[in-house]
């Protein structure tokens, strides 16, 4: 991970001067979005590179320790080793860049990942995922008992009602007893941006968050009916940057929720590229939540080296 953000004290004057211009923000999304797409070998990199950004995740109700050792194993072995050889990339270390669970999940994890010999991180949910709706105490507990079970970074999610409602003095005071809560584990802020109502109560919660010392901040909890949007994440991203300029410390940003395919992946990657820099493209700053995406990229990846796509058998399920 990067280094962590301090945070800054609460500036209200700075979110009572947020204005987005939507149409604006329509354009330039649409823009990378269509852009002409990077093919053969250079496609065949930025998706591996997309693979070691990828949260490999699980976050259904019917989660096992088998399953989740077997997403574990997977992270460790996120493509094909013989399709790695065929492209000399079988040496480079190509994991997931950490795996997901909720929190009753961690220690499964931690244990399976542990008997694989490898040191991916285990990120955990928590505070009422997906609503965080409960009450605070629950929600710093739930934080707690997780980091105590191996979770070396925490997905918090905020209580979208206090932006609904621009409480941002309570908003900033609840992040930043996560930040407390969450020790030395490094925290995502994921802020539900479906449920949020406007760009502009988006950009102010990137902000929000961001100042109360969130390590990333992130789109969604992949449970609302609209997840992560390429102009949700432009919006989010230019927070990001905003941040960085005026204080000198960089936030990581996670998309999450409706990233099923490599053609969804590029874009992401051209977007943090273009808005970002290359600074951003590593997951120490970038991370893809997804549960699906994996297995698309080594599908492409397998057309690549193969000349055909795989069968339902070809592949390891993820």
């Amino acid at each position: 991970m990067a280094a962590r953000n301090p945070g800054t004290e609460l500036d209200l004057s700075w979110l009572a001067r947020v204005r987005v211009n939507q149409p604006a923000v329509l354009r330039r999304a649409e823009q990378i979005q269509t852009r002409r797409a990077v093919k053969k070998n250079w496609q065949a990199a930025w998706l591996l590179r997309a693979v070691t950004c990828i949260d490999l995740t699980t976050l259904s109700g019917d989660d096992t320790p088998s399953n989740v050792c077997r997403l574990c194993y997977k992270a460790k072995h996120p493509i094909r080793e013989d399709l790695l050889e065929a492209m000399n990339m079988h040496d480079k270390g190509i994991t997931t860049a950490a795996v997901c669970v909720y929190p009753a999940r961690v220690a499964d994890a931690v244990k399976a990942l542990r008997a694989a010999n490898c040191n991916i991180p285990v990120a955990s949910v928590a505070t009422g995922f997906p609503a965080g709706q409960t009450a605070l105490k629950t929600r710093l507990e739930e934080i707690r008992m997780a980091v105590e079970d191996g979770a070396r970074e925490i997905d918090v999610v905020i209580n979208r009602t206090l932006v609904l409602t621009g409480q941002w003095e309570v908003l900033y005071e609840e992040i930043r007893q996560f930040r407390q809560a969450c020790g030395e584990a490094h925290m995502k802020t994921i802020l539900g941006t479906g449920e949020l109502g406007s760009l502009t109560n988006v950009y102010k919660a990137s902000l929000v968050a961001m100042m109360a010392g969130s390590d990333f901040i992130k789109t969604s909890t992949g449970k609302e009916a609209v997840n992560a949007t390429i102009p949700v994440g432009l919006v989010m991203v230019r927070a990001i940057r905003d941040f960085f300029w005026r204080t000198g410390h960089k936030v990581g940003f996670k998309p999450a929720g409706g990233i099923r395919t490599a053609k969804d992946s590029l874009a992401w990657l051209a977007l943090i590229k273009e808005e970002l820099g290359d600074d951003w493209l590593k997951p120490e700053l970038f991370r893809l939540g997804a549960s699906s995406l994996l297995a698309d990229i080594e599908r492409q990846i397998y057309h690549h080296v193969t000349g055909r796509y795989a069968a339902y058998h070809d592949l390891p399920m993820a």
